[in-house]
């Protein structure tokens, strides 16, 4: 990952590859954002028309790359917008600089060094910066290469992503600005880890190997790791599961990971959807839907994240991740429509369409996870395919027992810049899971279909228990080409509100 350092120095004395500055969308053109007077000095105060003459506007996402004239030591200048020029004395907002910092890191790829002249108001700043660079830079290179040997320097274009960022206007010596630093990268890391498990291939990411990858990270970093197997699942019946995986010959497994912290008063659990493949099952997806159902475990991959990253910044909370892992496949021994599944609540489920197989392997997870009585408990997925059609490709839904803690959610959501939108639960809409056969079917109303999800899994959820669901079917996996700091493939969404809300639950910010 790009190594990162906060640095005081003069931009037009470093040698570096690339200056990166900010531009913003002026009212009577672009405007250079603060920060980068030293690099506009050496350009004699023109760099403003100079950037306008070659197309500039200072829109958020344009990038435009230029000389630098005798007066810098670095050869190039990269102009990144930022959007509309905010109101005096008001700050760019941290995802504007976040998503700058994204775009111009990963223009910059193939480069050994640059230095960030942005906008760094305070701390939060040089978090959102950091954040961008580390996300931006993040390249899936894995599988490259005819040898191992070759995969660390192969990339997209074959350029390896920017080696080294200086972010300049830090103050490498304040321990906020440290802090700061030090959260971007315990947190990006692990995001991009989550991106990593995303984009593997299933032939390589089966529940086992999934599993495995968890308990090396947990023997890492202190973390107390319990894995389910298949005897053991049947031995405790969790027969949701357990009829997801039976289709496959790599067998399910549930997961539970724990950070615990001496001063914590309260317990965050976070339950994570973990199919590692899915084909559908019996109701087999038809063509031109499963070439990114590796990406139906990114929920898992969001929680495993999460709960690293809480034990790697010491927060002040307990959090238990819970990943129900599974492979959803069609063979002579899975699940058949019509099938009913005992579930580890007790409760029966009549199993209409094997592709709806997400809640099933969440409803015995929520349920364990309830049997420790946490303060508040949040479940992602990659849900529904209404959400999409509901909230687009780029934003999460939101749903919850406690319209207080909707709100909670959506608002650490909105802090650190991930798109979700608060969804209601109707209860009309409960009846149409209604089982002449069992005590509830896995589908009701197609219309609706991602609100009839959450209605089922709040059925699993403990009484008295706080509860949210994040259906992260559409941000979950970009199949277009990279924006701001999001890359093509695996995203890691939600992994940064999770943070957030373990960091709010710490601090007792939320009851």
């Amino acid at each position: 990952m790009t190594a990162l350092t906060l640095s005081t120095s003069a931009a037009p004395g470093l040698r570096v590859d690339a200056i990166v500055i900010g531009v913003a969308k002026g009212a009577k053109g672009p405007a250079v954002a603060p920060g980068a007077e030293a690099v506009d000095k050496a350009y004699d105060g023109r760099l403003a028309g100079v950037l306008e003459t070659l197309g500039a506007s200072g829109a958020e996402g344009e990038v435009t790359k230029l000389p630098a004239p005798s007066g810098l030591k670095a050869p190039l200048v990269v102009a990144v917008g930022l959007g509309a020029e905010p109101e005096k004395d008001s700050a760019f907002a941290a995802e504007a600089l976040r998503k700058a910092a994204g775009i111009a890191a990963r223009a910059l790829a193939g480069s050994k060094k640059a230095a960030f002249v942005l906008p760094l108001g305070d701390a939060a700043d040089v978090g959102a910066v950091a954040e961008g660079v580390l996300l931006g830079s993040y390249s899936f290179d894995a599988y490259k290469g005819t040898a191992p040997s070759d995969n660390a320097a192969k990339a997209k274009n074959g350029k390896a992503p920017l080696a080294e960022a200086v972010l300049l206007g830090g103050k490498p010596r304040d321990a906020a600005y440290k802090a700061a630093l030090a959260r971007a990268v315990a947190v990006a890391e692990e995001l991009n880890r989550a991106r990593d498990l995303i984009n593997m291939p299933p032939n390589d990411l089966n529940p086992e190997a999934f599993a495995s990858i968890v308990q090396a990270a947990g023997k890492e970093h202190g973390l107390k790791v319990q894995v389910l197997d298949v005897k053991a699942l049947e031995k405790g019946g969790y027969g949701g599961i357990l009829g997801v995986g039976a289709g496959s010959t790599s067998g399910p497994r549930l997961v539970k990971l724990s950070y615990t912290s001496s001063k914590a008063k309260k317990h965050l659990a976070l339950v994570g959807k973990g199919i590692t493949y899915d084909s559908g099952g019996i109701s087999l997806k038809p063509a031109g839907h499963n070439e990114t159902m590796k990406c139906d475990m990114s929920g898992a991959a969001a929680v495993f994240a999460a709960v690293v990253s809480a034990a790697r910044l010491g927060l002040e909370v307990n959090v238990t991740g819970w990943l129900a892992l599974a492979e959803n496949m069609p063979s002579g021994s899975a699940t058949r429509p019509g099938d009913v599944l005992r579930m580890y609540s007790g409760k029966t489920v009549e199993v209409l369409n094997t592709d709806a197989e997400g809640r099933l392997v969440l409803a015995d997870a929520l349920w364990a996870a309830s049997a420790e009585k946490p303060d508040a408990i949040v479940d992602v997925a990659t849900l529904t395919g209404a959400m999409m059609l509901a909230l687009g490709n780029r934003t999460f839904g939101i749903m919850s027992n406690d319209d207080a803690f909707r709100t909670a959610v959506y608002e650490a959501a909105e802090e650190v810049g991930e798109p979700a939108w608060p969804m209601p639960l109707p209860e009309h809409l409960r009846k149409g899971m209604d089982s002449p056969t069992a005590d509830i079917a896995n589908m009701g109303e197609r219309m609706g279909g991602g609100l009839v999800a959450g209605l089922f899994l709040r059925e699993f959820v403990g009484e008295g228990i706080t509860w949210a669901h994040l259906d992260i079917a559409g941000p979950a996996f970009n199949d277009g080409g990279p924006f701001g700091y999001t890359p093509k493939g695996g995203t890691g969404s939600a992994v940064r509100t999770l943070v957030r809300l373990a960091e709010l639950v710490g601090a007792g910010d939320l009851g």
